[in-house]
């Protein structure tokens, strides 16, 4: 039973390895798009400021270009933390099963060791129950 415990032990530590793993890929995909989000609106604002909105332009600013480049880095790293998210969403799914299985053995072995020790007890009861019917029978 020993080994069943570790077991269950070790299948929990992987669920919440893999629990970990899922929380951080989100912080990172929403880390990068609220600093996204932060680049969008400091482009607009040197847009504005120049009054040049178009990046063709030949006067288009440096900063509002460069902005644009990390922004678009940033969503295309994001999208690539989704693809891996599923993955680890998917792992965890695994995980949890695996885990969900070892505990649904443990509770059927315990429920077996609980029954047949109901047995056993019950059948030391019945020969109880019959010495004292055969020595008061004995007896009348």
């Amino acid at each position: 039973m020993k080994s069943r415990e570790t077991l269950i032990r070790l299948k929990k530590f992987q669920v919440d390895e893999k629990r970990r793993k899922v929380a951080q890929i989100e912080a990172m995909i929403a880390e990068f798009e609220r600093i996204a989000a932060e680049l969008d609106r400091e482009i607009k604002l040197e847009q504005d400021r120049a009054g040049i909105h178009d990046p063709g332009h030949f006067a288009y600013p440096t900063y509002a270009k460069a902005a644009m480049s990390r922004r678009d880095n940033l969503r295309r790293s994001a999208a690539e933390l989704k693809a891996q998210l599923d993955d680890a969403k998917a792992a965890l799914g695994e995980a949890f099963e695996e885990l969900k299985k070892v505990e649904m053995l443990d509770e059927r072995d315990h429920a077996r060791e609980k029954a047949e020790a109901n047995a056993r007890e019950q059948a030391e009861l019945d020969q109880i129950a019959g010495l004292r019917f055969n020595t008061g029978s004995a007896t009348a």
